[in-house]
């Protein structure tokens, strides 16, 4: 994730803030220039940037505090880019906060490589929607959890996950060693982009020849791999054990892990941060370059493997568990690549 400057006083601010801490001006992140911007009252509800350019209204979540990102003058919407796609909201307001965080930060990369994203307006059967839907307790006592998941541009996300609380219990009931708000956008988003990237545009048997039959019966792997368990060896193909469940699977975990590889190298990269192996060594990792530019996914393994195993170790000296237990074995490489030369617009 970038860092980014106050126009008006040269403070360093961050993606989420609402406000400079240093001058106090209002700030709101545009989608169009994929800036954070300090901004001025225009006229009525419009803003403009304190160094000029166009002029925005903020998103209609902005009056509960909930969004900071800004329409340009002009676009019919209410609402942001980000929060166009919501269709049914949660009634707690700090839960949907925290729902609108990690959706920010999925759009960001989507803007950043361009990638498809027409709402249920431009595209009404295949379009992407969000519903963040809240556990129903029936007349009788029984208690329902919401179910987390993607049908045809739909997406589902459980409100009650953005409790850490909540999400922790069922990251340990569930034997998981990453369980993230944001990693459930990021796999769910996967799979609308095979459905944009591989199955509308023509490229199945590019990407069987990765990840294996698609066609294969996905709600008979899932009873499997719930019964059985991943297959022995799982990690030497996989990035996770619920990838192993079905090639639907892999490929939405494997989509989520390019996105976090390449977001947090970024963030890397604006902190400038360089890691090295031993002190008489010389340096194993310098994330020097624009990772969401590249086009070579084994140029962002090679920075993210070593500074992966530097945080990790970090986590561990602060008694906590590894921040990120995966392995990028060689075919798992081989599908990160596939994936990434996919969003990237290079041929596969």
């Amino acid at each position: 994730m970038k860092l980014f400057t106050c126009a008006q006083c040269g403070n360093t601010l961050f993606f989420h803030n609402r406000a400079c801490v240093s001058c106090g001006a209002r700030l709101g992140f545009s989608p169009n220039s994929r800036d954070l911007h300090a901004l001025m009252p225009a006229s009525d509800d419009r803003w403009q940037p304190v160094n000029g350019g166009d002029r925005y209204r903020f998103c209609a979540n902005a009056a509960t505090d909930v969004c900071n990102w800004l329409v340009p003058e002009g676009d019919g919407s209410a609402y942001c880019r980000a929060c166009r796609h919501n269709r049914l909201i949660p009634n707690d307001l700090d839960q949907f906060r925290r729902i609108i965080d990690a959706q920010h930060r999925l759009f960001y990369a989507f803007l950043k490589w361009d990638l498809p994203a027409p709402d249920r307006s431009e595209d009404p059967e295949g379009g992407l929607v969000f519903d963040y839907l809240e556990d129903e307790q029936a007349a009788d006592g029984t208690f329902h959890s919401a179910m987390t998941g993607h049908d045809e541009g739909v997406i589902s996300i459980r409100a009650a996950e953005a409790d850490d609380a909540v999400r922790e219990s069922v990251r340990s009931q569930m034997g998981e060693p990453y369980r993230t708000l944001l990693g459930h956008f990021r796999h769910e988003c996967g799979h609308f982009i095979w459905n944009r990237l591989v199955r509308d545009a023509g490229k199945l048997a590019a990407c069987r020849a990765v990840f294996g039959d698609d066609e294969a019966d996905y709600q008979a792997s899932i009873e499997r791999h719930y019964a059985e368990g991943p297959p022995p060896f799982w990690a030497d193909s996989y990035i996770s054990a619920y990838a192993s469940m079905h090639p639907w699977e892999d490929f939405a975990e494997t989509f989520a892990h390019v996105l976090h590889i390449t977001d947090a190298l970024e963030t890397a990269h604006y902190y400038g941060m360089t890691i090295k192996t031993k002190p008489d060594e010389g340096v194993a990792a310098e994330v020097d370059f624009k990772p969401y530019r590249v086009t070579d996914f084994e140029r962002l393994a090679e920075a993210w493997v070593p500074l992966s195993l530097a945080i990790n170790s970090i986590h561990n000296a602060m008694g906590e568990r590894p921040l990120y237990p995966f392995i990028l074995t060689p075919t798992v490489r081989n599908k990160l690549t596939f994936v990434h030369r996919l969003i990237t617009g290079q041929a596969v």
